[in-house]
């Protein structure tokens, strides 16, 4: 018989990384860009030009490689393939010492 565990909403807090909830909005980030290229039947060559970085880098960012590549250069990406982008800080439901970053795609 095989144990099987479940895991939290974060696969890379599964895996122990420090920097999950950072993983995890660039993870959420990227497959919305993807979601977008492929919706407007875009090359990589086509995109890359749009987002104004190198092809390989754009590949790599799709495919989870997110070195080098910061959330607000993602940010901006959405921008060029023409989404807004709205920032909203804002209190705690609930009194924590330390708040959390989300994505919400509407």
């Amino acid at each position: 018989m095989i144990d099987i565990e479940q895991g939290s909403t974060n696969v890379y807090e599964d895996l122990g990384r420090p920097d999950a909830a950072e993983l995890q909005v660039k993870a959420m980030l990227a497959a919305k860009i993807g979601e977008i290229i492929k919706y407007r039947h875009l090359t990589q060559v086509q995109a890359s030009e749009i987002l104004g970085m190198p092809q390989p880098k754009l590949s790599a960012m799709l495919r989870g490689q997110f070195r080098g590549i910061s959330e607000a250069k993602m940010l901006e990406c959405l921008n060029r393939l023409g989404r807004d982008i709205e920032i909203r800080v804002r209190k705690p439901s609930r009194s924590k010492a330390v708040g959390r970053t989300s994505v919400v795609f509407v």
